[in-house]
């Protein structure tokens, strides 16, 4: 027999069996509206990561808009004390919170089309800044609607689907990060150069981008889960002030209830956040500054990393429907720690081309198994604002990523052949390989220690605002009955009671 350590990681017989349904007729009876809703998802979230990459991919042109001595200072601006990376990160935990209780009361649908609406609007500003200080403002503005994007998309994209598809379902949603750096990429690569208004005309390309998608989500019917709530209020006849009091209320009682593993979520989240921005966000200006690539192989190197990236959270996302969401993380980062000194040794293309493609497989092919896990794990009622926030409080958390590989890169220096002469510059690569190896083994160890809901029907649970009716008895028989109704909002699975 295994030992506990491995059994304890591997799902409960019962949830693995019920995910044997083969993928492939599976996938075949999804309706063109389940369709419809998990792309709707998929592409907020990619235009989310589109739109935060803009200012990473054009790190060296902001230097000279704004007069700033090198990239740290981009990075870490001296007056302000901040940075518009971190800024960006720092603010969107206001954003998750506004945007993810109005969706988990109102519905999936109007608040992720206002949340593409304002990310859209906020883009087309930043294109006509004109100091840094501007820049800032801006960028702050973007955070608190950026921030909105991920449990809002996340939630309309899984809730839809059946158990079995989720696993996969996941990876691909997650993935739509690497698929928005990729595009943000080739725009920068192709549309930037060939340009007059170079790094303004990015922003510009990607407001129409958030405005398409959120054109594109009006358009597509509300969550099913939403349409039973609202049908099942108006058979009891609560008016909406009434149905507001009781979403409250429940705010509370699930903090209340479950504020450790609101802990355990803003921990995990952390730690994946500083694996993700660690390794992606200075990489180009790593690539240029440490390495000596030009602009064109730095962001080539970028894409091919972005391709395993993508490889990897499918793949993942699969792998954990069937062994589960937890040791299918562990074993992807493991595997992307075994890769950091191919990410930093070599000096040539091909070598750091190949590990940007290990590395990127392995860290996002574990945040593939993320938006499914956060889900199962979510408190019922709360599958937008609970994942949403824990993602956006662990971004806060981790907002200092950019500043610690920017300094550090400062402080370390390395001699590389430049033009023929040796030439002192940052030695980002020795700051990224120690940051990358630290950050893995912590998300390995709060990984292990934490909760698993694998195979979860969380799309049987009622809405948070259902709350006060489902529970009222003498209402209950006009729905047919006790058992015809979701369970309320404290049922949860016997793993996660007993851990949290």
């Amino acid at each position: 027999m295994a030992p506990y350590f491995i059994r304890n990681l591997l799902p409960r017989r019962q949830a693995r069996d019920a995910n044997r349904r083969p993928l492939g007729p599976l996938l075949r009876s999804l309706t063109l509206i389940q369709w419809a809703q998990f792309l709707t998802g998929w592409l907020a979230w990619t235009c989310d990561a589109i739109d935060f990459f803009n200012v990473a991919l054009s790190v060296t042109r902001l230097q000279k808009q704004f007069n700033k001595p090198d990239a740290s200072s981009i990075v870490l601006d001296s007056k302000p004390q901040t940075t518009a990376i971190t800024l960006t990160l720092l603010v969107r935990s206001i954003g998750a919170v506004l945007f993810g209780v109005l969706s988990d009361r109102y519905g999936r649908k109007w608040p992720l089309v206002a949340n593409l609406l304002l990310c859209s609007t906020v883009q087309l500003g930043t294109s006509f800044v004109q100091t840094f200080q501007q820049f800032l403002a801006v960028r702050s503005l973007f955070g608190i609607a950026m921030g909105g994007v991920w449990g809002l998309a996340s939630s309309t994209a899984l809730e839809n689907l059946p158990v079995e598809a989720r696993g996969l379902a996941s990876g691909v949603l997650q993935q739509g990060y690497a698929v928005g750096y990729l595009i943000s990429a080739i725009m920068s690569l192709y549309l930037v150069p060939n340009n007059p208004h170079t790094w303004r005309a990015l922003f510009w390309a990607t407001s129409a981008i958030s405005a398409f998608a959120a054109t594109i989500r009006a358009l597509v019917p509300e969550s099913e889960v939403f349409l039973r709530a609202k049908a099942q209020e108006r058979a009891f006849g609560a008016n909406p002030g009434k149905r507001t009091k009781v979403f409250i209320r429940q705010i509370g009682a699930m903090l209340k209830q479950h504020w450790a593993l609101c802990v355990y979520a803003i921990l995990l989240m952390a730690g994946f956040n500083f694996l993700s921005h660690g390794s992606q966000d200075l990489y180009p200006t790593y690539l240029k500054t440490s390495k000596g690539f030009d602009n064109y192989h730095a962001i080539v190197a970028t894409i091919i990393g972005n391709c395993g990236a993508i490889t990897g959270g499918a793949i993942a996302g699969s792998v954990s429907q069937y062994i589960g969401r937890r040791l299918t993380i562990i074993s992807f980062v493991l595997l992307s720690g075994v890769f950091i000194p191919l990410w930093i040794l070599p000096s040539g293309f091909s070598g750091l081309a190949a590990g940007a493609f290990c590395v990127q497989f392995g860290v996002q092919g574990a945040w593939g198994v993320i938006p499914i896990q956060l889900a199962e794990m979510s408190p019922p009622g709360f599958r937008a604002t609970f994942p949403g926030v824990a993602y956006q409080l662990g971004n806060m958390i981790s907002s200092a990523s950019a500043q610690i590989e920017a300094i550090g890169g400062n402080h370390l220096k390395t001699t590389i052949n430049k033009n023929g002469k040796a030439t002192v510059v940052p030695d980002y690569a020795t700051v990224q390989g120690i940051l990358l190896g630290a950050i893995a083994t912590f998300v390995i160890f709060i990984t292990i220690i934490g909760p698993e809901n694998h195979g979860s029907n969380f799309e049987n649970e009622t809405t948070a605002f259902e709350q006060r009716k489902v529970l009222d008895k003498v209402r209950l028989s006009e729905l047919g009955g006790i058992d015809k109704v979701p369970r309320p909002i404290d049922t949860r699975s016997e793993e996660i009671n007993d851990k949290f």
